[in-house]
């Protein structure tokens, strides 16, 4: 009875290790922090097609060069793109960890069960 209320003591402070390890990479903070980073993507790609629009249909001179808006949204798409292969590999990263774990786990059942049987036959 006393491993049994050990075993379920260890389980609980794992489910609580990993709601805090899955909390630090995908938890509420970050995801206000990527709706901000969107949300300024968006209007900045946005307020370039603008200006871009408005100069050659328009004729309205800006401050801008002419390919300057091209620029900037290629490099600001550029920078999307590795910022969403950054967060794509850490999830990777934590998914890897957890199929480790389990991995982990069904060897030392396994084990733990092997010996279960080598004393039952004994």
């Amino acid at each position: 009875m006393k491993a049994l209320q050990e075993e379920l003591e260890q389980y609980k402070k794992e489910k609580e290790k990993i709601k805090n390890i899955i909390g630090t990479i995908g938890g509420k903070t970050l995801n206000q922090y990527d709706r901000i980073f969107n949300v300024l993507f968006i209007v900045f790609l946005i307020v370039f097609f603008v200006l871009d629009v408005l100069r050659h249909f328009f004729n309205v001179e800006t401050a801008l060069p002419p390919l300057f808006s091209l620029e900037i949204g290629l490099l600001l798409v550029s920078i999307k793109i590795i910022w969403m292969i950054h967060k794509q590999t850490k999830v990777e990263h934590f998914q890897f960890w957890i199929l480790n774990s389990i991995e982990f786990r069904v060897n030392d059942i396994s084990k733990k069960l092997k010996n279960i049987e080598k004393h039952l036959k004994d």
